[in-house]
């Protein structure tokens, strides 16, 4: 199945203070972190949308097999991100069986729960399976491509989750109690490098 990913990397982090996906863990940032456990699972390019740091993003991943996609209107929120990924992505062609949609501020991300997700659709026949933390279904999700029209709609800060809760009969779910790890302010950076 062919499979493709992209990576939400266009928010205004105005908790933490400066763009999430530049800080630093073990070594990399949050964005090489997640590009690289991504590249070992899809084919690429992996599709970035990215908003205000377009350029930097860019630069940082230089020589990377990805593909960074502007969302001139990232200000509105993730819906209009994922719809400009969603885009980005047709617009490639040709379009891809499914698409994993996540977010780089999840630090404990793996190539492992990605493929996973992969994995858990295949055996299900499911259309849509997430990660299962905190009472809820999160990032990174994956959506079979009967889904694209709908993702397409998505604007302002709705994300994907409208999704979820509009087709519940067809969602699976893994766990991923490390996903309710993301780092939003300057605390939990602070709480992630000490742990």
């Amino acid at each position: 199945m062919c499979t493709t990913l992209l990576l939400l990397a266009a928010g205004a982090s105005t908790r933490m203070g400066l763009p999430k996906m530049f800080l630093y863990y073990k070594g990399q940032t949050l964005l090489h972190h997640i590009t690289s456990e991504a590249l070992a699972v899809v084919q690429s390019p992996v599709f970035i949308v990215s908003g205000d740091h377009t350029a930097a993003v860019k630069d940082i991943l230089l020589g990377s097999p990805v593909l960074v996609l502007h969302n001139p209107h990232w200000q509105e929120g993730m819906g209009g991100s994922i719809r400009t990924g969603i885009q980005g992505i047709l617009d490639a062609g040709p379009a891809p069986e499914a698409v994993l949609i996540t977010v780089c501020d999840q630090p404990f991300i793996t190539a492992s729960l990605l493929e996973q997700l992969i994995a858990v659709k295949a055996e299900s026949g499911k259309g849509i399976i997430g990660c299962a933390y905190d009472g809820t279904i999160g990032t990174p999700v994956l959506f079979d491509k009967k889904y694209y029209e709908a993702l397409l709609q998505l604007n302002g800060q709705q994300g994907a989750k409208r999704i979820l809760q509009q087709f519940p009969d067809d969602v699976a779910t893994i766990p991923f109690p490390m996903g309710s790890i993301d780092i939003d302010t300057p605390e939990d950076y602070e709480k992630l490098l000490n742990s």
